[in-house]
């Protein structure tokens, strides 16, 4: 018995020296992602607060809020920037008030802006406004996704609601029962997908949110989606992360330490080159996601 006493405290040391070793290798593993500045465009735009990527037509779509941030004052606009970060037009449409999320729909035809009071409806081919669906309960309506059947889905931020759009006609879809003040929407294989109080959250079957990473503060804007169940979720203070599927998050991006913003974030798949655009630094800066 008194020989067996030594060899059970060499076994425990061993035993938490082992796991001591796994958790300081842990804290030291170098970040698995990593993003690559590829351009930044000219300081050119106006309070650029959202980008879009049109693959078929290989161009950006940038909201310019220009003048106050919520109010209807017809100073807002769309611009349009090559994939070179060359701005091809700082107002390609103009008569808009406040824009910020844009969506593309399925075919490729509009792009929808969140601004004041509704959504406005671009023709792409035209280059202009064709009208424009009113959402009168919308206090700050924010981040915009086009889903399945020509359903839109367009965050209340201030309203702490998320509301449905389905044949030109709004309905509360989420509201403040589980909302605290939602930004960034996704549609993934099927699932909407929400950032809302520092944290990125699936909204399931019974419109409960399910958190799948939380601990992002300075406002979490843009969501987009990498590969399977990897986000990437960008701060409108300046961060721009690397959501796991497993929940664990990669500060890819710190724009605090360099006074740069990082709003609602494009994606382009193919390249995997994310699009940051920068608000009071009026440009867009094009990432590699390695």
């Amino acid at each position: 018995m008194k020989n067996s006493l030594p060899s059970i405290g060499s076994t425990l040391g061993s035993f938490l020296g082992a796991l001591l070793v796994v958790a300081t290798a842990q804290a030291q593993a170098p970040t698995a992602h990593k993003l690559t500045k590829v351009w930044e465009s000219e300081p050119a735009l106006k309070v650029p607060e959202s980008v879009r990527f049109d693959a078929k037509r290989k161009v950006l779509y940038v909201s310019n809020i220009d003048g106050e941030p919520w109010t209807a004052d017809g100073k807002g606009s769309i611009a349009k920037v090559g994939l070179d970060g060359k701005i091809i037009a700082a107002e390609w449409v103009t008569g808009l008030d406040c824009p910020k999320g844009l969506a593309l729909s399925a075919d490729g035809k509009w792009l929808y802006a969140a601004d004041a009071g509704g959504i406005v409806v671009i023709d792409v081919k035209k280059g202009k406004i064709k009208k424009k669906i009113a959402i009168p309960e919308g206090v700050q309506l924010n981040d915009l996704v086009a889903g399945d059947k020509d359903t839109l889905y367009v965050s209340d931020s201030k309203g702490k609601k998320v509301f449905v759009v389905k044949d030109g006609k709004a309905s509360v879809y989420l509201d403040e029962t589980v909302l605290k003040g939602p930004n960034g929407l996704l549609v993934h294989n099927g699932s909407l997908y929400v950032l809302d109080n520092n944290s990125l959250n699936r909204v399931e079957a019974d419109k409960s949110l399910k958190v799948l990473a939380d601990g992002m503060p300075g406002g979490v804007d843009g969501l987009e989606n990498v590969n399977g169940e990897d986000f990437l979720v960008s701060v409108w203070s300046g961060a721009v992360w690397y959501v796991n599927a497993d929940g664990s998050k990669e500060l890819l991006f710190d724009g605090k330490a360099v006074q740069t913003s990082t709003a609602d974030i494009g994606w382009d798949p193919a390249t995997k080159t994310v699009y940051a655009p920068t608000f009071f630094k009026n440009s867009v800066i094009a990432f590699k996601v390695e």
